[in-house]
Formats: C-alpha cells, sequence, structure tokens
C-alpha cells in the first residue's frame, strides 16, 4: 500500500567534495561545512512550504535538494535528453493542467482501435496500464494470508503440523498475531478520533462564535475570557488541541485532519483488516498465475469520476515532473521527462503479481527511471518482484523506492520491496532506497515517521509538507517517504536527461556519493529519548542534493 502514516495520523502518538570538476567557476557545497551553517529558528512562510524541497541547504538553510540552484548556475541553458519515467502507484490524473503536457504517449499505440498495435500485450496502452482494473480498496497482506491458510491451519498446533508446512504454518501464525494487534488498534484509534472529533467540533463552535471568527490562533483562546464553566471547558480543550497542530494550522484545519483520520480508520476496518472483503472480485484474474495476464485496463485515472482514489499517485507524478515554468500550480524537480501512468496500488496493499507485471511494463517501453512509493511487511511472492528487479537492472533502469512511514529500523524489520536477500547481500545494484528529511535543519532533520536503517536505506530527501499536484487541477501539501522517493527519482531523471552515458548504478552511486552530510545527533521516529547520528541512519549517510549530483556526473560521464 502507499506507506501509511499512523505516526502523523495519530494526534497522541502521534561524498565526494567536488572542488571544480572542470568547471572553475562552479564550487559545490564541501560536506565538511554542513554542521557549521545556523539554524533556521523562525517558520517558513507558505511559500518557502511549497518550494522547500528545491531549496539550498546554505543560501536558505532549508535542508532542500539545491534544485532551484542548479537550474540557475548548471543547467540553465543545456539540451537534455528526454527521460520516460514510471510511476507505479494508485494511479495519475493525466488530464491535469501541470502535469498532462509530461505524461508519456505510446507511439506504437494507435488510440480507441481496440486493439493491441504494438503487440505488447495490452490493448488500446496510451499512457500507460491499469493492472487494478475496477477495484479500489483490498485487504493487506498478511490478511489475505489468513484468508487463504485458514482452512488448511485453524485449529492446529506445530507439533501437528507436518514438517514440511512448518514455515508456512508460522507465517499463518505470524500473520494472525499481526491481525489481531492492528484490528484492535484501529478500532481504538477510530473510537479516539471520534470522540476528539466530536468534542472538536462543539468546543470550536462556541469559541468561534465568542471570538467572532473561526481562524482564532491559541493565544487568542487562551485570551477569551470564560464566563461559564462550560467555555472554560471548551478553552481547555482546544488550548489542549492546539500543543497537537503544526505551527500557523486553524482549529478548522485541525477538524479537517481528525476527520481524515477518522476516515482512514474507518476505511482500514471495512477493507484493510475485513477478513470477509475480497477487493480482487471484480478484477477476475488469478493473483497467484504470473502467467494470467488478461486484467486490467488502459485507464490509468482507475473506475472514480472523482478521481479520489487517485491522489497519491497524482502527487508523486508533479514532485518528479509536473510542468515547469507554465505560471500553473508548481515546478516539478525534472524538465525533460515523460510519465508512464501504471495504477497497480490499491487502497490496501498491493499484489505482488501486478508490481512485477508493471515493472516490467515500464522497463519494456523505455523507462530508464521507476518510481516505486509503495510498500508493506508480508509478501507472498517477493521472488516475483525480485525477478522484475533484476531485468530492470539487465536493461539499465533505476528503481527509486520509498523506505516506509512507521518509524522503524529496516535493518531490523524486513519490507517489500527491496533489494535484499536474506543474507544481507544486494540481489540488484539498480534498486535506491530513501527516507524522508523534515523541511527544519537541526535534531528534527529526520522526519518522525520516516523509517531508516544503516544497510537497507540508502539517502534522505525532503519528504514533508511536500507541495505538489492533487486530482482535479488541484494542489495539496502531503508527506511520506512516498514523496521523498519521487523527489528522489526526479534528480536521478536530470542526471539521465543531461549526462545519458551513465548507467544505472552510476546514477545510484552519484546520488549516494554527492549528497550533503551532518555529523549532528538527529531524533528517530519522533521520539525524543530515540536518537542517533544522521550519517549512521542510511548506507551513505547523506541528502540528495541536484547540484552536487550534476557536477559529479559531469566529471564521471567525461
Amino acid at each position: 500500500m502507499m506507506f501509511s502514516l499512523n505516526k502523523s495520523l495519530t494526534v497522541f502518538g502521534s561524498c565526494l567534495i567536488l572542488a571544480s570538476c572542470g568547471v572553475p567557476a562552479i564550487v559545490s557545497t564541501p560536506i565538511e561545512n554542513i554542521d557549521t551553517i545556523p539554524l533556521k529558528n523562525i517558520d517558513l512562510t507558505e511559500a518557502q512550504l511549497k518550494t522547500w524541497n528545491l531549496l539550498d541547504l546554505v543560501s536558505d538553510t532549508i535542508p532542500g535538494m539545491s534544485v532551484n540552484k542548479a537550474y540557475n548556475e548548471l543547467i540553465k541553458t543545456k539540451k537534455g535528453q528526454t527521460v520516460i519515467v514510471g510511476v507505479i502507484d494508485s494511479g495519475v490524473d493525466i488530464e491535469h493542467e501541470d502535469l498532462k503536457a509530461v505524461i508519456w504517449t505510446n507511439p506504437g499505440e494507435i488510440k480507441g482501435n481496440g486493439k493491441d498495435d504494438d503487440n505488447n500485450g495490452y490493448v488500446d496502452d496510451i499512457h500507460g496500464w491499469n493492472f487494478l482494473g475496477d477495484s479500489e480498496d483490498e485487504n493487506l497482506e498478511f490478511v489475505r494470508i489468513i484468508k487463504k491458510l485458514k482452512p488448511k491451519y485453524s485449529g492446529k498446533t506445530l507439533a501437528s503440523v507436518a514438517e514440511t508446512d512448518r514455515e508456512e504454518y508460522q507465517n499463518y501464525i505470524e500473520a494472525k498475531a499481526e491481525f489481531e494487534k492492528e484490528y484492535q488498534e484501529a478500532a481504538g484509534n477510530k473510537m479516539q478520533y471520534e470522540q476528539i472529533l466530536q468534542q472538536s467540533k462543539v468546543s470550536h463552535e462556541a469559541v468561534a462564535k465568542a471570538i467572532g471568527k473561526e481562524d482564532y490562533s491559541n493565544q487568542e483562546l487562551l485570551q477569551l475570557e470564560a464566563k461559564t464553566p462550560e467555555m472554560q471547558q471548551h478553552i481547555a480543550f482546544l488550548s489542549q488541541m492546539f500543543g497537537f497542530m503544526d505551527p500557523g494550522d486553524t482549529v478548522p484545519e485541525f477538524i479537517t485532519n481528525i476527520n481524515e483520520g477518522v476516515e482512514y480508520f474507518t476505511e482500514q476496518l471495512s477493507y484493510n483488516l475485513n477478513l470477509e472483503f475480497n477487493g480482487r472480485s471484480v478484477v477476475g484474474d488469478n493473483v497467484d498465475d504470473l502467467t494470467d495476464l488478461a486484467y486490467g485496463n488502459n485507464n490509468p485515472m482507475g473506475p472514480d469520476p472523482k478521481k479520489e482514489g487517485i491522489k497519491h499517485g497524482t502527487h508523486v507524478a508533479g514532485v518528479i515532473a509536473a510542468e515547469r515554468n507554465n505560471g500553473k500550480g508548481m515546478n516539478g524537480v525534472a524538465q525533460n521527462v515523460k510519465i508512464i501512468a501504471l495504477r497497480a496500488v490499491p487502497n490496501g496493499d498491493e499484489y505482488d503479481k501486478d508490481i512485477s507485471l508493471a515493472i516490467r511494463y515500464a522497463v519494456d517501453n523505455g523507462a530508464k527511471v521507476i518510481n516505486t512509493s509503495f510498500g508493506k511487511y508480508y509478501s507472498t511472492h517477493p521472488e516475483w518482484v525480485e525477478e522484475a528487479i533484476r531485468y530492470a537492472a539487465s536493461k539499465d533502469v533505476l528503481i527509486v523506492n520509498a523506505a516506509g512511514n512507521e518509524g522503524l529500523d529496516l535493518d531490523q524489520k524486513a519490507v517489500y520491496p527491496n533489494d535484499q536477500t536474506n543474507t544481507g547481500s544486494e540481489i540488484a545494484n539498480n534498486f535506491i532506497t530513501v527516507g524522508a528529511l523534515n523541511y527544519t535543519y537541526g535534531d528534527n532533520l529526520v522526519a518522525d515517521f520516516s523509517n531508516y536503517g544503516k544497510s537497507n536505506v540508502d539517502v534522505f530527501a525532503p519528504g514533508v509538507k511536500m507541495w505538489s499536484t492533487t486530482p482535479n487541477n488541484s494542489y495539496d501539501f502531503m508527506q511520506g517517504t512516498s514523496f521523498a522517493a519521487p523527489a528522489v527519482a526526479g534528480v536521478a531523471a536530470l542526471i539521465r536527461s543531461y549526462y545519458p552515458k551513465l548507467k544505472a548504478p552510476q546514477v545510484k552511486q552519484i546520488l549516494m556519493d554527492s549528497g550533503l552530510s551532518t555529523k549532528a545527533r538527529v531524533i528517530i521516529g519522533g521520539e525524543p529519548t530515540n536518537s542517533g547520528i544522521f550519517s549512521e541512519l542510511s548506507k551513505s549517510g547523506k541528502m540528495v542534493n541536484l547540484y552536487n549530483a550534476l557536477i559529479m556526473a559531469s566529471k564521471i560521464s567525461k
């Protein structure tokens, strides 16, 4: 699934030193100087928030990727090659005002003739493929495991199971334990959020009426005279809620967020954790048969005319390549990009079959970069995805992958997809996993939700409050490693655009080696008592930096 943001939803738990590289006038940021940069102690403006991933750590004291600096100083007058980027996600609004100009069109297909003109097995696949057909909601993988194995193992003990079945039985037992934990947590959170929502609405209505406006501050709230015990309770409650809000947020925005939390946990209980629900039934394929290919359709926006289910994928696409300097919305990281839209990630856990086939589709249709902003902690056919990753490697395609949002050490907890074998070695050298940065440079540099890992996370990139495209010509802030990955995919696409001789493993290494690092200790998982040295939280120990990456690419490409 698109990695959940439980840590953000739950209110209460809530290099190389490059000197010139042949271009004497251009000097990259020396890594050892980063820790001398003063911290920014003031809140970012809305304009800064909307572009912070494009800003520069030195000049702006914001840990962006120096994108604007790179365009202004390095590639302003250069012509690059077009790079195709595959976006495997919930779907993409290919009609969006800021995306329609960068959507890939299949040159071998004739639109609307009902034929497979290019003989690739997909009929009228003009802009990509929808592997989910008309399905939208799905179980989590461990729920599917329980449903599949319950008839075989219900009531059994380890001693009563054949030795050849014991590994499968243990998987079933672990899935049951995970289900019970997650179900109770979701049910409890839903109840808590509903209570908070109800009280917030009542208290806000009373306070807004007394103050005379909806968007009052905490200071204005505390200055309100409480003439009755009820008003005193309303003020106390809302003041407590302000403590869980981001700076600058209003109570109406808080109520909207809480309502989204109620909806999130309701969907979990109704679909993701519902043992009686089968979202795949409308698709009609055999999910355990990789050769059963006659399914899905050519609409990467999915079945919902309101496009509500494709917000995640549309946002990801915008971070990578929303049309630059067109006077609309926002600028994506990369120019010279065409996006293949591949709908393969439902509201729930993705199927390994869909992901494997989507990777292969992107590769076979010319993608040089693939973004995979999803993941799960159980997998029934991981070998299919591993084979697809190897296939992409054989065709010189870089896969940029989100690390996940549970604040976990991925060296201790496996997540899928990944490029690690059981022994810890990499299955391919074309797969880069990205953790998320916060926009504040200091001990909160790592996003409180971001997974990390010295071996299994490669780099970090901006992932908190990312402004990007959302369906129906709208724009919004979203956050997660899901949006750190496309930031890096955009950087990778630019490297491949201006330095096309570089191979995928070289691009990966440039992304890792050219980044900025810090020796500072940072909070991990949003727990102040849990901290670590930033440089030890990923394999590279660095933050992706486009400016430095292009300089290094220039040097290596010669």
